[in-house]
């Protein structure tokens, strides 16, 4: 007895089955997602490091190039180059397709941690990351201010009630925000005044690294009560900054004020954008790997249009 006898014979039971095989349809297209490329894992692995002020033949003899030959004892390796700029160093490893990229990012990973103890000081920690093209950014948002406002404040602004309101939204991966200024306190020596005290810019750091820190200081008992200690070191007003002791000459303090002036300014662009020739903000959003693309869009403009109704009046996005 074959399947075409048993439906003529029982025409409920074919009806039915058909009926169960366009539900499930149904209900699998309605859960079927879009996206413009279909999900494939690229084996390509960057490694990032970062060492302020260094040249690009620096960044690359002593960084590019140690960490070219730990990683190059990871087996299916296809190609290995790098990047060298001023400060930043890039070394992209793109493996065999039939080499597991998770497996092989942790094979990176074990051949950085051997040598980060070599690197030249000041070295950030390397950062390993797959390079995962279903992560890609799906859409950008540009924000501009009031004419009046800052572009720091309004990075502070973008920051606080767009981003970090953004990032809680179901599928956003990371938001990067594109042409930003940072609150940045400046501290511009006098080189006559220093040669005078005969004060170098070492000193100054060294300054500011002892007299801006909290320290840890223990616990102390108190009975059935124990309190923890911290040393509130941390200067929080820029004009703090211009009464922090230097040196001492024949028992006089040399401060800060004396040999430099202090801005309360912003930190150096390293990014730009514009909405119809004037500066503003772009909000670079990525899903998470996976996800439907056209949900997380429309999941982030709803949450978008929730946040607007909240903004101060007369301020344009």
């Amino acid at each position: 007895m074959n399947l075409s006898s048993i439906c003529i014979r029982r025409p409920v039971f074919t009806t039915m089955m058909i009926l169960a095989l366009a539900v499930l349809g149904i209900f699998s297209y309605q859960q079927l997602g879009l996206d413009l490329f279909p999900k494939i894992d690229f084996p390509i692995v960057r490694i990032s490091v970062t060492l302020s002020g260094a040249s690009p033949e620096e960044m690359e003899t002593q960084i590019a190039k140690p960490i070219e030959e730990a990683v190059n004892t990871v087996g299916g390796i296809d190609e290995l180059t790098s990047k060298c700029m001023f400060g930043q160093a890039y070394v992209i490893v793109k493996f065999v397709m039939e080499k597991d990229i998770d497996i092989a990012a942790q094979e990176v990973r074990d051949r950085i941690a051997r040598i980060t103890k070599d690197l030249p000081e000041g070295t950030d920690p390397p950062l390993v990351e797959k390079i995962d093209a279903d992560a890609a950014p799906i859409i950008t948002y540009v924000v501009k201010g009031p004419k009046d406002m800052q572009l720091r404040d309004l990075t502070y602004f973008a920051r606080k009630r767009i981003k970090e309101q953004l990032e809680a939204v179901d599928g956003v991966g990371a938001i990067q925000i594109v042409g930003g200024r940072e609150r940045e306190i400046h501290i511009v020596a006098d080189a006559k005044k220093m040669g005078a005290y005969n004060i170098s810019s070492a000193m100054m750091k060294d300054a500011l690294k002892s007299q801006n820190v909290e320290i840890p200081g223990g616990n102390v008992t108190d009975g059935p009560d124990e309190f923890i200690l911290r040393t509130l070191g941390r200067i929080s007003e820029p004009a703090s900054f211009a009464e922090v002791i230097v040196t001492t000459q024949n028992g006089v303090p040399i401060r800060m004020k004396d040999i430099a002036e202090i801005l309360d300014d912003e930190a150096e662009p390293r990014s730009l954008a514009r909405l119809d020739g004037d500066t503003a903000l772009s909000l670079v959003i990525q899903k998470q790997s996976g996800v439907n693309t056209l949900d997380v869009i429309d999941r982030v403009n709803s949450r978008l249009e929730t946040l607007k109704a909240n903004f101060p009046p007369g301020f344009p996005t």
